[in-house]
C-alpha cells in the first residue's frame, strides 16, 4: 500500500523544527518520507514466526553522586574564556528568531 506524505505536513514539521524549506525541498522530502513509510510497510510482510522475540536485558539504575553545592568557577576565569563578554555578563546570539517567518 503506497502512502503519501503531503507536502503541507512536511512544511508543518519543518516549521516546528525551525527549518525553512522551499516548495521543491518540501516536495522532495515528501517523496522520500513516503518511500520510507512504504518500506516499513514491506517489513511488516516478512514472516518472523521462527524468530525468537527480542528481550531487553535488565535495566540497572545509575549510581548518582550526592547533590551537594560545589564552589563555582571564579567570574574572571569564566569571562576570560568568553568570546564576547559584556561587562560581567556573557553576550550570546539571539536564539528565539523565527527563520520561517523571515523567508516569507
Amino acid at each position: 500500500m503506497a502512502h503519501r506524505m503531503a507536502t503541507d505536513l512536511v512544511q508543518h514539521i519543518a516549521f516546528l523544527s525551525r527549518l525553512a524549506l522551499t516548495d521543491e525541498e518540501a516536495a522532495l522530502f515528501s517523496a522520500q518520507f513516503s518511500a520510507i513509510i512504504d518500506y516499513f510497510d514491506r517489513l511488516g510482510e516478512v514472516d518472523v514466526t521462527a524468530v525468537a522475540p527480542f528481550t531487553q536485558p535488565p535495566i540497572t539504575r545509575a549510581t548518582l553522586r550526592a547533590d551537594e553545592a560545589q564552589p563555582a568557577m571564579p567570574r574572571e576565569d569564566l569571562l576570560a574564556n568568553v568570546p564576547r563578554p559584556q561587562g560581567d555578563y556573557v553576550r550570546v546570539p539571539v536564539v528565539l528568531e523565527n527563520p520561517v517567518a523571515e523567508t516569507a
